[in-house]
Parts: C-alpha cells; structure tokens; sequence
C-alpha cells in the first residue's frame, strides 16, 4: 500500500479542524496505509492517539523554524512500511481514488512520481466520517465549488521508495519553491505523472495567520529566499505541467503537453532572470535616486 507522512501547524481552531480531516481521511484510505505525523507542535501527539497513526516528534529545522523538506523525506523512508512513500500537506482530504490511482500508474511505471492539481474549498467543520457516504459529499462539495488550483500549487508527492536518493538540498516546507524544485529533481530520474484528471485532491482554505505579513509574507520572506537560493536557481523549478505522463479515466498517457510547456517554462524563466540580472545591476542607481523595487514572490503562484 502506502505511507503517507506530513508536518503540522499547531492543533487549534479552524487548522485544528481541518488538520484532523486532512489525517483522519488519510488514515480511510485502506488496509495497509500508514500516516506518519512529524514535528512536536502544539495537539499533534494527541491527534496521533486519538485517529491512531504513528508520531515523531522530532524533526530538523532551519533555525528552529520550518522543518528541511530533506530531514522529513530520508525520516520516512527509514520508517515507512511501504515501497510507496506521499508527502501531502497537512489540510489535504484524499478520497479513495487517491490510491486507485497510485495502483494504476504502478502497474506501469516500477519508479514514479505522481503529482496532481488541488482543488480549494471551504470546509470549516468536522466531516462526519461516521457516515459511509462521505467521500461522496466531499467530493461533490468540491466541485461545486469548482476552485481547482493551477499546476505552480502542488500538494502531494506520491513516489517510489529510493527516487530522490539523498540528494535533496537544505530546503524548507512551508515555503515556496522546495515542490517545483522536487519535480525538476524528479524528472532528471524517470516519469513524473500528473494525475490532476483522476485525483480529486480537497484542499481545505485556511488563513495565513501563522505567519505576521499573512500570505505575501509565506511567499516573500528570509525562508522563502532561503529555498530560492538552495533551489539553484530559477532553472531548477518545474510545475505539475511539465510532467511527462497523464493519468485519467482513459488511463495512462505521454503527456502532450510537454514540449510546449518546457519552451514557455525557458521563455518564462530566462525573461525572471534577465529582469532580476538588471534590477542587481541598477540598484545602486536606484536608490541614489530613492527608488525602490516593491518585494516580490519567489515564484508565480
């Protein structure tokens, strides 16, 4: 089956909520399927015994701060029960076609990794997983809502045992752009499928509280820069467009996608650095003269 492991905000109010129906779907997922929570935030052992799933507490951080996206994937090899390994964020509800899915790109693919489109909605309470039919009622409330994120918003990583190896640099979670840099990572080792047309992946929305400056500031900050320039550079982050396969109710297909995206993704990318190259170099103009460059995000979301 497969071990779904993930890292938490602490277990209170509205991410409380929606945290333990992020979990506790995981955890219906099937036989066999393991959830390991890392991290020693606030309720996060306590919603470990009470839907029953494995907790470590600990895990490294930058400076104390958001865990290293390399500390958590090596962790959950070394404990994963499972050749099949997915990161998903914590607010992610998966719904059984999740593992359908996973069991169909398998069948072909040995080593893999499968990403997918999001799809926001606003679910502020308890689901009623006592009721058998929920998944259905999830699923239907999502695409009413019909809110499904761009390919830069990537949620879950599905992947076989041993495709990253240890060659992932100190990137942080929690900030962008640590998931494009996993799937230009994962491209360089086999297929990357994108299964955004048979996975429909609940994101619930939350506010940004957690961080002072709200959303822009999760998009702008030190850590955010911190993982742009791990990253490598502006040429080592890919989308969930770029994958080269397309799971959907037909099955598995080339994507045709492809070659059409790699050319906007060079036109796109040489255009951001060019752009940059001349605000570093003009700087010191600039501010002799009082201007100044408004922040931006690391990456286009």
């Amino acid at each position: 089956m497969i071990t779904l492991f993930t890292t938490a905000k602490p277990f209170t109010g509205h991410i409380g909520v929606i945290q333990r129906n992020a979990l506790k779907s995981w955890t219906l997922l099937g036989p066999g399927v393991e959830v390991i929570l890392f991290g020693d935030e606030p309720g996060a052992a306590e919603a470990a015994r009470e839907l029953n799933f494995r907790h470590e507490a600990d895990v490294e951080r930058l400076g104390g701060k958001l865990p290293y996206v390399n500390s958590l994937f090596l962790r959950a090899e070394q404990l994963a029960r499972n050749d099949i390994l997915c990161y998903a964020n914590c607010d992610i509800v998966l719904l059984p076609d999740f593992c359908r899915a996973i069991a169909r790109v398998r069948e072909v693919h040995s080593s893999f990794l499968m990403v997918g489109r999001r799809w926001d909605t606003n679910l502020t309470t308890p689901i009623d997983f006592s009721d058998i039919n929920w998944p259905r009622y999830v699923r239907r409330f999502a695409l009413a809502a019909n809110g499904q994120k761009n390919g830069w918003w990537i949620d879950y990583f599905a992947f076989s045992r041993g495709l990253f190896g240890l060659e992932f640099p100190p990137l942080v979670i929690g900030r962008p752009p640590w998931d494009n840099w996993t799937v230009w990572k994962a491209l360089q080792r086999g297929p990357v499928v994108d299964a955004s047309d048979a996975v429909l992946a609940v994101h619930q929305n939350h506010h940004y509280g957690s961080h002072p400056a709200g959303c822009p500031g999760v998009w702008g900050d030190e850590l955010g820069r911190h993982n742009l320039v791990v990253a490598g550079s502006r040429w080592h982050l890919c989308t969930i467009d770029d994958a080269t396969h397309l799971l959907g109710p037909a099955g598995l297909r080339p994507n045709p996608r492809k070659n059409s995206q790699a050319v906007r993704r060079f036109a796109r990318t040489l255009w951001e650095t060019t752009r940059l190259g001349i605000l570093d170099w003009t700087r010191p103009l600039r501010h002799s003269l009082g201007l100044r460059k408004k922040s931006s995000t690391p990456a286009p979301r």
